[in-house]
Order: structure tokens, then C-alpha cells, then sequence
């Protein structure tokens, strides 16, 4: 049966929702948490592990200093306090992807507590608390097979690989979020996107949502106005920026649905559909009780040294929002130009393009023209298109030289999208430079002339304008190899008339 959900303005209107996150990163170590086993993301099944990721009876694990080294800068990058002294902690819990049937975590005494990150939306300034920033280890992958959706219901068989087991996770909790009214979709969505560019500028993760390395758990809950906050349910693994916001979204007309009907939210997991857009009952939520948590007996507790702290501290990079801030001023843009880079994805793209020797406004151009409309023609990000920043500038170094043209340079800019080679090379390769003979121009524009009487005619009687007829049929005769304000002021020069 299906259920008619109210508008979701409506719906805001009379609930307050609550939203939280907690986000998943794989850190980029070459070795796993507590063993040496690779981390390389793809492999055939089963064959990244050991005895120690495996669980096996006898084996001990060592803490991985690059894992740690790396999560004090994200809580640091993130405005939290550093542990002086902290423990690691076994999680029990049996599924088939835990080998040891106990995952080894942080639980009361978390490496990273108490920050925060700011986040830009709809021209306001959100603060968003971060309750704990922890390492664990992460699970294995369980794949079920048979079924019609990927999951463990109706599938006929399930298969496990334990490549994934004991790569190093970094979990990044945040405070609830009340007051963010109809926007909370939004700034869940924001907030996520700025994690995910403070851990890239870190060089922490590669934060590849689409291959699990940045995966995002969502909670959602709504109350009425002056009311205690609602029951929250926990969408899982939402795997891209956007559906972060559609799993909010989602939630809060569901839950607004049930509530309007008079029942009652289920504290629960829930999975969220990219097909649908829509949320569907996982497990009930379990308590830090139901997992039995206790000091991990074969690690040693972490005592971070205080000055080494302080030199991570000062080797940070600048902040993303405090960068594009900087880059916005130094490119001389408007807020919305900006947001526009912003939202197209491109900030690093043209900064990298104008490092490489171009024009802010040039790599603007090319990156948020031709080449973002083929990556939405062709479902891409525009960081995978098929062109480097280098390529691009090298394309408007071409331009300013005079060697192409507006319209030839497009014609060469998807070549290189479709893996030609350079821009000189294909510029070369299909004889595309802008004709500079003078003596071949003067002949093409003689023929014009001759060709079209009548239009000469109106040039010669003071009527300049219509000299662009002549260009277009001098651009036609050479492919469009020519320089359209070299072919006008050629053409006037031989009609006798003046510019």
C-alpha cells in the first residue's frame, strides 16, 4: 500500500527536526590498524590478509603510528582537544564480516573530543559540534548474491571478504544539530561536503565515497516546537553527497508521517534506496551495553607527547573555507561566481589550471563551460572528465598565441577529452591552427568579395556592419581556421574603407 507523505514545507513548518552524523573514513596508510597487510583498495577476495586480521588464535596486534599520527590531525584540523592518555577498546559483536568477532575501537576514552566545524549555507555561518573523533579498525565486505537488491533478504547465498578487515577507520561523530529548520537536508549535505575537503587537504584519505573509503551514517529525528527531542533512526551508509541530503529529507516526511498518524518512531537502523530515494528498516538500534565493550588487553594505552601534538598542530594546512575565501578575493569573484565553482566542484580544478600558467578567468571559462557541460552530458565528476588542469592551460596558451581561435579550441579541448593526446599534438595532428598567411587570407577574402557584389557594395557605402556576411563566408571557406577580426579589418582594408 502506498502512503501519501505530506508537503515537505508543511511538515517543517510544524516539526523541529534534529540531525547528527557520523562519518567513516579509511585512512590512506599502506598498512593495515594493527597489521602489515596491504590496503590497496580493490584485489582479489581474501588475499590482503594475516593471521592478525583474521583473528587467528596466538596472534597480537600492533597499533599502526601513521593511523594515529593521523587522526590527531584531523582533530586537530577540526578543533578538538587531544587525549593526553587514552585507550583502545574491544566492540563484540557477531557478524560474518568481524573475523574476530570483535571489532577493536575507542569507546569512553576517544584520541579526539569536543570541536567543531563551520559550514556555509544560504549565506549563513553554521557551527557544527563534534562530540569525538576515534580510531578503530574497519569490518570486512559481505556481499549477498541471489536476491533481487543486494541485500541479505531474498538472496540465496552470502560471501565474504576480508580484504577490508583491520584497515584503519577514523570515526567522526558530531553533536545533534537542532535549529536548522527547513534547511537541516542542507546543511547535512554541507557539512559532509567540508569534512570531506578538510580530510582531502589533510592528504588523510582519499575520501572516495563511491568505493567506501568516506561512508556517512545519518540521524534523523523531529519533535514539535518546545518539545523534547523525538526519537532518531539511523540511515546507514549513505554513499554520496546527495543522497545525504535525500536521506534527511526522506526521514523527516516519513517520520512526519508516522507521527501525524499517531504512531511512534522506532529507534532503528534504516537503509536508504538511491533508486527511490527512499528509507526501509534495518536492525533495532543497539546501546553501548548490547556491544559489551572493554579495555583491549593486548594494546598498550596511547600517550600522544604533547610537544609532538604541537608540531602537528603547526604543520596543518590552511583550512578549505579559509582557502576558497582567499581564492575568491585573489580571482576577483561575486559570491554567487563562487558558488557556482563551488557547486560544479571546480575550486582545486581551476586553481591548479591557473598554477599551471593561465588566467583565473580563462580556467573559469573552460572548466565551468565545455567541460562541465560534457561531464553532466556524460554522468561524470568533473575531475574525471578526461582533462588535466595542465592540458587546459596549455589549451589557453595556444588562444593567447594567436594558434586558435574560440571555436577551434573547443574542437580541441574534446579531443582531449577523448584522449587525443595534448592540445598542440591534436591542434597538429588535424591541421586546426588558425590560418596566418596573410597571402592565403587575401585570397579567400578576394574570392569573397568577388563572390558577393551586392554585399561589397553596402561595405564600400559606409555600411560597415555587414562586413561580418563576408567574415562568416571567409570562416566557412577556411573551416573556421582564421581570426574573425583579421579577416574584418582585411576585408575593409581591400573594399578602401575605413574601420
Amino acid at each position: 500500500m502506498t502512503t501519501t507523505l505530506p508537503a515537505y514545507d508543511e511538515v517543517v513548518a510544524r516539526y523541529e527536526p534534529v540531525i547528527g552524523l557520523e562519518t567513516h573514513v579509511e585512512l590512506g596508510t599502506n598498512t593495515k590498524m594493527f597489521c602489515g597487510c596491504p590496503t590497496d583498495f580493490g584485489g582479489e577476495p581474501n588475499t590482503r590478509v594475516c593471521p592478525v586480521c583474521l583473528g587467528l588464535p596466538g596472534s597480537l596486534p600492533v597499533a599502526n603510528k601513521a593511523a594515529i599520527e593521523a587522526t590527531i590531525r584531523i582533530g586537530l584540523a577540526l578543533n578538538c582537544s587531544i587525549a593526553d592518555w587514552c585507550r583502545f577498546a574491544r566492540k563484540n559483536y557477531f557478524y560474518p564480516d568481524m573475523p574476530k568477532d570483535f571489532q577493536i575501537s575507542q569507546y569512553d576514552e576517544p584520541l579526539c573530543a569536543d570541536g567543531y566545524l563551520d559550514v556555509e549555507v544560504g549565506g549563513e555561518l553554521v557551527r557544527i559540534g563534534i562530540e569525538r573523533v576515534h580510531l578503530e579498525e574497519d569490518t570486512g565486505k559481505t556481499l549477498h548474491v541471489g536476491g533481487a537488491t543486494g541485500r541479505i533478504h531474498g538472496a540465496t547465498e552470502s560471501l565474504v571478504d576480508y580484504n577490508r578487515a583491520g584497515i584503519p577507520l577514523v570515526e567522526i561523530v558530531t553533536r545533534p544539530v537542532p535549529g536548522t529548520g527547513a534547511l537541516a537536508p542542507e546543511v547535512a549535505k554541507a557539512y559532509v561536503t567540508e569534512l570531506r575537503d578538510v580530510l582531502r587537504s589533510l592528504g588523510v584519505s582519499d575520501v572516495r565515497m563511491e568505493e567506501g573509503s568516506l561512508r556517512c551514517d545519518v540521524n534523523t529525528s523531529l519533535n514539535l516546537p518546545g518539545e523534547e527531542w523525538g526519537t532518531r533512526t539511523e540511515t546507514k551508509n549513505v554513499n554520496s553527497l546527495r543522497s545525504v541530503e535525500r536521506a534527511v529529507r526522506s526521514e523527516i516526511l516519513r517520520q512526519a508521517s508516522v507521527l501525524d498518524a499517531g504512531g511512534r518512531i522506532t529507534q532503528e537502523t534504516r537503509h536508504f534506496h538511491e533508486d527511490t530515494g527512499d528509507t526501509t528498516p534495518g536492525r533495532s538500534k543497539e546501546t553501548a551495553t548490547d556491544y559489551r565493550y572493554f579495555p583491549e588487553p593486548d594494546l598498550v594505552p596511547l600517550a600522544p607527547d604533547t610537544a609532538w601534538v604541537a608540531e602537528l598542530k603547526a604543520a596543518l594546512p590552511e583550512l578549505p573555507r579559509l582557502h576558497r575565501r582567499r581564492l575568491q578575493e585573489q580571482w576577483g569573484l561575486s559570491d554567487l561566481d563562487m558558488q557556482s565553482v563551488l557547486n560544479a566542484g571546480a575550486v582545486e580544478l581551476i586553481e591548479a589550471t591557473v598554477a599551471a600558467g593561465t588566467t583565473p578567468a580563462a580556467a573559469r571559462k573552460w572548466w565551468l563551460g565545455e567541460l562541465s557541460r560534457r561531464a553532466n552530458e556524460t554522468g561524470v565528476e568533473l575531475a574525471d572528465i578526461g582533462a588535466t588542469p595542465a592540458q587546459v592551460a596549455e589549451l589557453q596558451g595556444l588562444v593567447d598565441a594567436g594558434k586558435l581561435n574560440d571555436k577551434l579550441a573547443r574542437t580541441v579541448l574534446e579531443g582531449v577529452v577523448d584522449g587525443e593526446g595534448s592540445p598542440t599534438e591534436i591542434m597538429t595532428n588535424r591541421g586546426l591552427e588558425v590560418v596566418s598567411d596573410t597571402g592565403a587570407l587575401t585570397a579567400a577574402v578576394d574570392e569573397a568579395i568577388a563572390a558577393n557584389p551586392g554585399i561589397a557594395d553596402k561595405i564600400r557605402s559606409g555600411k560597415v556592419a555587414a562586413a561580418g556576411a563576408l567574415v562568416g563566408a571567409v570562416m566557412k571557406a577556411t573551416r573556421g581556421q582564421a581570426d574573425a577580426k583579421t579577416l574584418r579589418d582585411l576585408i575593409l582594408e581591400r573594399l578602401g574603407v575605413q574601420g
